[in-house]
């Protein structure tokens, strides 16, 4: 298939979205799709074709502290790009998304799309991820304005998917993990010397405030345990001097860093506990990463968040922002190595189904079906 993604947001590594879409871009081109990229990201590799960066004016270094740049649609590329194509996939509901869906639609080009952006991830640059009325009224917009265009949608996980048919999305919705690399496995991983003795946890992700990475340190913080713990914020985000003079009250001060997918696979090896405490999540493959390995994992139960869905027993869920309990449910783990040796082979077994072969076969069979115009029994609306 000659494959056309549109991407308004392609460029660092620095979040799961862009992540997981290159990810999706190599293992397509490694099946022997032709694969044709637009979006703002630079790049000499074949087949990617940069755009420019919308201006936001005075808001410019707001928008590069949060790691982002939102492409600025070209219509004559768009369309010599779309119009080359078998299909379609659009990702995000922004600018270029929505004058790519556009297009595709006049070339009568089959269209897949994707939920990639919770509107708890807009609303929480405003302080507003909580409010229902702000997050429905996004959910609202994106359909009106560009998913209603699309006979498909591409969903991490069931919840979103749940979530979108709550919201009214009327679309043929293809449940399919975004999948994990094949570098996250299981691996006898010593812990460097200086590490002995601590009781290692790790949590992945953008420093941002859904995010809730401070949860983790004030909870560190109030554990009986708190000076043997070793915290490490594996990720970079406008949040990171906020959590560093926070992480300077700890008696272990944590390490917080972006790490490159190798180094980060050696740390969740040797790490003894995973920490996920974020409160909007539409899959969160860094959780996903670190159960492949067999790190157990403490998750955030929080309404809007796939992954508490995660969780294999009660002993691996706290309530969302009570710290108190976040505490107990670390000291619980401290304390009962053996519930943690005999989660980990559970955990192993359970991530098989995000392993990356799988996930692609199903983005292959969707945009199949696609170009063939076929749903399955029930799967609109």
């Amino acid at each position: 298939m000659k494959i056309a993604i549109i991407a308004d947001v392609l460029g660092e590594e620095n979040n799961g979205t862009t992540i997981t879409v290159k990810r999706l871009i190599k293992n397509l081109k490694m099946r022997g799709h032709d694969v044709e990229v637009v979006s703002p990201g630079e790049t000499d590799e074949e087949g990617f074709h940069s755009v420019g960066k919308r201006d936001f004016k005075i808001f410019n270094n707001y928008v590069k502290r949060n790691g982002v740049e939102l492409a600025k649609p070209d219509e004559a590329l768009l369309r010599k790009v779309i119009g080359d194509c078998d299909v379609v996939h659009i990702l995000m509901p922004f600018k270029m998304g929505k004058t790519a869906i556009r297009i595709a639609n006049e070339l009568k080009k089959p269209v897949t799309t994707a939920f990639h952006v919770q509107p708890e991830n807009v609303t929480s640059h405003v302080g507003l991820q909580k409010s229902k009325t702000a997050n429905n009224f996004l959910y609202k917009y994106f359909y009106e304005s560009f998913y209603r265009y699309a006979e498909y949608i591409h969903c991490p996980t069931q919840f979103i998917a749940d979530t979108l048919k709550k919201h009214g999305y009327e679309a043929d919705m293809r449940v399919i993990s975004n999948g994990v690399d094949p570098i996250y496995k299981p691996e006898k991983e010593e812990k460097p010397a200086d590490l002995e003795g601590k009781f290692c946890i790790l949590t992945t992700g953008r420093l941002t405030k859904e995010k809730c990475q401070s949860d983790l340190l004030k909870a560190v913080k109030q554990s009986r345990y708190s000076d043997r713990i070793q915290v490490f914020i594996a990720g970079d985000g406008p949040l990171r001097n906020k959590l560093e003079r926070m992480g300077k009250k700890l008696r272990n001060r944590p390490e917080i860093a972006f790490l490159p997918k190798e180094e980060l696979a050696k740390r969740i090896n040797y790490s003894d506990l995973y920490v996920h405490t974020s409160y909007a999540e539409i899959e969160s493959i860094a959780c996903v990463e670190a159960i492949t390995c067999g790190l157990v994992p403490v998750i955030a139960n929080s309404e809007m968040s796939a992954a508490r869905y995660f969780a294999l027993s009660e002993d691996d869920l706290y309530s969302s922002g009570n710290i108190g309990a976040l505490a107990e449910k670390i000291d619980r783990m401290i304390e009962n190595p053996r519930l943690r040796k005999d989660l980990r082979s559970r955990y192993i077994e359970f991530a098989e189904q995000f392993r990356i072969e799988k996930c692609i076969d199903r983005m292959e069979e969707m945009f199949e079906d696609a170009i063939a115009h076929r749903h399955p029994e029930n799967a609109r609306g």
